[in-house]
């Protein structure tokens, strides 16, 4: 025997397989959640940093050089009191920060440029705000066991096996230069020493690079994993920005009946109702000292216009049957509208017409 099961597809309701609306994308910005590989940042400041010294190097070599030549020709028999060694101290210092002005400053520049990238112009305070329920100890054990505590755990170890190959095989294939250094004077030593560490320092910085262009891409894909809505989620924001769909249909409905006896009010006061005769009717008014052109004070079509015709009737408004000029005003014109220039010819005779019969004059 074969059953049949109902499957309620609002179970499924629940699960977050949508994307994130710019309203949710907004207030995770606002609170400091983003998408950002610390990462990145490292490895261009380490990168920048290395490739700095190749540039500047031979400007570094000449500033340090100069000050031991200052310190030990000039500094060594120098009087000492409080005032020349508050004006050695600001030599110096400042002989220190031009000497590593560019270094830092390329270094600053790069690491902000990274940091602007990833996530844009970004000033909060949410993210500083304390919070209680961060020193919560179950949540801390369970965010120490969760998946993203052990990936970034297993980054961790990826990046310092990668660092200790990249040492160790650069180191070693260096052996024999190793073993010549007893023979060679200080200055080739120093010279051996710094190319060593430059070529390590971006060996590293760019393994590193590689890996923190791997790990923003990992951190965007979790960034918008956790952004994911339900379908419900997604109809509950649209109510709460936009309201309640039936709400704003009573408040339009509201607003359609106010609309429609305000209308109906300026039935009576309508020299002349023009018409379809059943299913436009158009109420038009004109005070020559008021008004340059007459004007629509009402306007329907079927039962609105069955409406303003009995309206009419009831307070003595003139009915008048024209079929083209009724459906002429009714599409080209709006309540409050004057008449179109050229209907003035048709709807000048129509209002003569009804000011002849009602011995007024123009």
């Amino acid at each position: 025997m074969a059953y049949r099961y109902k499957l309620d597809l609002q179970l499924f309701g629940g699960e977050k397989t949508e994307k994130a609306t710019p309203k949710k994308r907004q207030d995770a910005r606002r609170k400091g959640q983003i998408a950002k590989s610390a990462e990145l940042s490292g490895a261009i400041v380490l990168l920048s940093g290395v490739l700095s010294l190749t540039m500047f190097g031979g400007f570094l070599k000449e500033r340090v050089m100069t000050l031991f030549t200052d310190v030990f020709i000039n500094r060594l028999t120098m009087e000492v009191t409080s005032s020349n060694v508050q004006q050695m101290m600001n030599e110096y210092g400042m002989q220190i920060l031009i000497m590593l002005g560019p270094l830092m400053g390329i270094t600053f520049i790069l690491a902000l440029v990274s940091s602007v990238a990833q996530v844009g112009f970004m000033v909060t305070g949410e993210g500083v705000t304390p919070k209680f329920s961060k020193i919560n100890p179950l949540k801390g054990l369970r965010n120490i066991f969760s998946m993203r505590s052990f990936v970034e755990m297993l980054k961790s170890i990826f990046k310092l096996l990668i660092i200790a190959y990249l040492v160790y095989s650069t180191l070693w294939g260096q052996k024999k230069d190793f073993a010549s250094l007893a023979l060679v004077g200080t200055e080739s030593i120093f010279h051996f020493t710094a190319k060593l560490t430059i070529v390590l320092g971006i060996k590293i910085g760019a393994a590193l690079l590689i890996m923190a262009v791997l790990d923003y891409m990992y951190q965007r894909y979790e960034h918008e994993k956790s952004l994911r809505m339900s379908k419900q989620e997604i109809k509950d924001e649209y109510k709460k920005m936009e309201g309640d769909p039936l709400i704003k249909g009573k408040i339009r409905e509201r607003q359609r009946r106010m609309a429609m006896q305000r209308m109906m009010q300026e039935v009576p006061k309508a020299d002349v109702i023009i018409t379809n005769p059943t299913h436009f009717a158009v109420a038009l008014k004109y005070d020559g000292s008021k008004m340059e052109a007459p004007q629509i004070v009402a306007k329907g079509q079927d039962y609105v216009a069955l409406r303003i015709r009995e309206l009419a009737k009831e307070h003595g408004v003139m009915t008048m049957e024209n079929k083209p000029l009724a459906r002429a005003l009714f599409q080209r014109a709006e309540i409050g509208d004057s008449v179109p220039a050229d209907l003035f010819q048709a709807v000048a005779e129509v209002l003569a017409y009804v000011y002849k019969l009602k011995g007024r004059k123009r």
